[in-house]
């Protein structure tokens, strides 16, 4: 099953909630008149399965506030208009306390934004930009002592033999910023390659997962992004995986990071493997103007959006497809998860039906993916992980990168675990134990934290 037939992105599981009420993990609406149309309740006081506040060096600052008035980035309400309110923000998969630290989005960079008939940008707000994810800002030197798991590793690839499981027990649990102090510490005792070591000493997917980790998530992704894109063929998901979804300050680290690494901008390996109204949208989503977490929700954008939505598409003969292009590239989570809602609320319709029955083939699955990460992006993480295991075989590569890349935030891999014992009612750690065997089995289960 394929992530773009998932039926429980943007509206209920069965025996749920009637649609357009309230979605995965998320409370019912308060009572009449304690919060207006267009602002939804307070933040979450916890998430599905999340550890309670981790209180390192490590971990991002937390979300900035918006200015007085504005509750959680959301804008003020006007009088109702449909009836009804947005939804909340992602709820939790859990009860426990939210560990503020790590932001889960990241990645931007800019071609030229859409043309002037593309939908309107969302407005310009003056709250500050989203921080870079842990691990795609500027190197830093951490107060952590990095030379015990340096010697371990070393000492476990030594001679003859490798001792698997020292390699996942040092590598699985370690943040980028770890990761790189223990890099920089293996070469210098060692004036050996950590990587390197890793390939000599390991084989297939094992082997692929560890080299991820020690990559680290931004190095890796360009990675992913490169091989995607060379030679016949382009891995399209992998495409979707990496760049959509992502602050704008990740995607402009990618880009930089793109350059450096392979000495070619990364929207022009774009340009070359896509073509025509894929390729504009992905370039829209490289121009990093997405909005920030920080930009509220204002209600009469939303309608607006709305209205932009259905001309272009139910409303019209044919569709203008970069106006979806347009609106689901340039609006932070909190922005699309309003408009989904308030798009079901007026047309009895739900937006991801809308892009199933207008579109096809990639732009389909990016316009979906965009859609639903923004909806709740914890459900659809845990979806993508399923997509990856789902059928015949198990795409290896796929779900290498997916859990790779979802450990790094522990606080969100908490959430994702909740969020797929709620929808597959089974822990994500046996599925995974299911479709895999050996030391892959091993790292895989060790990284989502089982």
């Amino acid at each position: 099953m394929s992530y773009n037939q998932y039926s429980g992105y943007g509206h209920p599981p069965p025996g749920g909630p009637p649609p357009g009420q309230y979605g995965y993990g998320q409370q019912p609406p308060p009572p009449p008149g304690q919060y207006g149309y267009g602002q939804p309740p307070p933040p979450p006081q916890g998430h599905y399965g999340a550890p309670p506040p981790h209180q390192g060096y490590h971990g991002a600052p937390p979300p900035h506030q918006p200015p007085p008035g504005q509750y959680g980035g959301y804008g003020q309400p006007p009088p109702p208009q449909h009836g009804g309110q947005y939804p909340p923000q992602n709820q939790p998969y859990g009860g426990h306390s939210p560990q503020p630290p790590y932001q889960q989005q990241g990645y931007g960079a800019p071609p030229a934004g859409p043309p002037q008939n593309y939908a309107a940008p969302a407005p310009a707000w003056g709250g500050p930009p989203t921080p870079a994810s842990l691990g795609y800002g500027p190197p830093q030197i951490i107060n952590w002592d990095a030379n015990p798991d340096a010697h371990a590793l070393r000492k476990a690839m030594k001679g003859f033999g490798t001792d698997n499981k020292v390699l996942i027990r040092t590598l699985a649990n370690k943040d980028p910023l770890q990761i790189d102090a223990i890099k920089d510490v293996y070469y210098r005792n060692f004036n050996k390659s950590l990587e390197k070591d890793i390939i000599s000493e390991t084989s297939g997917y094992f082997e692929t997962g560890l080299v991820a980790i020690v990559q680290g998530p931004l190095l890796h992704d360009c990675h992913l992004l490169y091989n995607a894109m060379d030679g016949p063929g382009t891995k399209e998901k992998v495409l979707n995986d990496v760049l959509l979804g992502r602050s704008n300050a990740d995607l402009q680290a990618i880009k930089r990071k793109y350059q450096q690494t392979f000495g070619r901008a990364l929207e022009n390996d774009v340009r070359g493997d896509l073509s025509m109204k894929t390729e504009r949208h992905f370039l829209i989503v490289l121009g990093a103007n997405r909005a920030e977490d920080s930009a509220p929700v204002v209600p009469q954008d939303i309608d607006r959006d709305v209205m932009d939505l259905y001309r272009a598409g139910e409303g019209k003969v044919g569709t203008d497809e970069m106006i979806f292009c347009s609106i689901l590239s340039t609006r932070n989570d909190n922005q699309i998860r309003a408009i989904n809602h308030a798009y079901e609320q007026k047309f009895r319709k739900r937006l991801a039906d809308v892009i199933r029955k207008e579109f096809s083939g990639h732009m389909e699955e990016a316009l979906l993916f965009q859609l639903n990460h923004g909806v709740d992006k914890f459900m659809h993480a845990a979806a993508l992980l399923e997509d990856a295991m789902a059928g015949f075989g198990t795409k290896d590569q796929l779900l290498v990168s997916r859990v790779v890349r979802y450990h790094w935030d522990r606080h969100a891999m908490a959430n994702i675990n909740g969020a797929f014992q709620q929808r597959y009612k089974t822990s994500l750690a046996k599925r995974i134990k299911g479709e895999t065997s050996g030391n892959y089995e091993d790292l895989m289960v060790a990284c989502v934290g089982a």
